[in-house]
């Protein structure tokens, strides 16, 4: 048999078969591949074209394998389980530990997880990466990474991800320093209720957006919104000219600049609004050096 000349299925093919045959739910297992379903569904068309065959049966009711797709789950399976333990055998011998933190939070200014991060440092060689959330959490799926730290729980990775709670991030209201309410120690909502909260899309970080709004829609009025700018900077600047107020988490609110300020929420606000940091690892994970770098942030 020549490999070169035979048309065989890609892995990434027989990824995307095997959790929609977990699922049976082409959106479910969108969701956990974070992607989209279009693609997706080109991935199966394109492994059943490979095959010559029909892998699932499908109708506005439901999805279920065919006889060849029951089969193929076991050999994907086997296969895929063999490759993955070659790999973790490879990197056995790599001692160096991958961490990604989020670029959300300012670690150095969070003592209790940065303290925790300078001892592994000074144990064994550490490599860094600064990412958003969804994108570390793609880096660990794809094993280029072997820890992160993000804000909040993911609302689809609890079925390959395991979550361990570290912290709670506080967050400041950053306002014009013009305003009447920045005379106060704390401010509440209802003291900017004249002034629109800079806010982002649900699909940046769907956890925390639903967290928010679970608030938001509790209040006694509505909150006027306005597009927050991609940069940061562009963001404070509005804010200095009292276009609107935004949330940030306590360890970001480090730059200063004439007209700005930031002021703490009002208890009733801050339990609420928070930031749930989690260090996130791969579920079965077995190496000796992730098992340590896990047992060190938790300690």
């Amino acid at each position: 048999m020549s490999i070169t000349n035979s048309k065989l299925p890609s892995i990434k093919q027989l990824q995307c078969f095997l959790i929609v045959a977990q699922e049976l739910n082409f959106r479910k297992a969108a969701e956990r591949l974070r992607m989209t379903q279009p693609p997706l569904t080109r991935q199966i068309q394109s492994l059943e074209e490979t095959l010559g065959c029909a892998l699932f049966i499908r109708n506005t009711h439901e999805v279920r394998l065919t006889p060849v797709g029951i089969q193929l789950v076991e050999k994907a399976t086997h296969l895929l389980g063999e490759l993955e333990q070659f790999v973790v055998d490879v990197n056995k011998e790599n001692t160096h530990l991958r961490i990604g933190l989020t670029r959300t939070l300012n670690f150095d200014d969070i003592p209790q997880i940065a303290n925790k991060i300078q001892i592994l440092i000074n144990n064994q060689e550490l490599e860094i990466q600064n990412q958003t959330s969804s994108q570390l959490l793609q880096s660990l799926s794809k094993g280029q990474m072997d820890l992160v730290i993000t804000g909040e729980k993911s609302l689809h990775g609890e079925q390959d991800f395991k979550f361990d709670w570290l912290y709670k991030e506080p967050l400041f209201v950053a306002m014009p320093s013009a305003h009447p309410a920045s005379l106060q120690e704390k401010v509440s909502f209802t003291d900017l209720a004249d002034l629109p909260l800079f806010w982002f899309p649900r699909n940046a970080n769907p956890a925390f957006y639903d967290k928010c709004e679970k608030y938001f829609q509790q209040l006694p009025f509505a909150i006027r919104k306005v597009k927050e700018p991609d940069d940061s900077l562009v963001l404070l600047s509005s804010i200095v000219k009292s276009k609107g107020f935004a949330l940030m988490p306590r360890s970001m609110c480090t730059f200063n600049q004439q007209g700005l300020c930031y002021r703490a929420l009002t208890s009733e606000a801050a339990d609420a609004l928070n930031i749930d940091v989690y260090l996130v690892s791969r579920k079965n994970e077995e190496r000796d050096q992730v098992k340590q770098g896990v047992e060190s942030l938790m300690a």
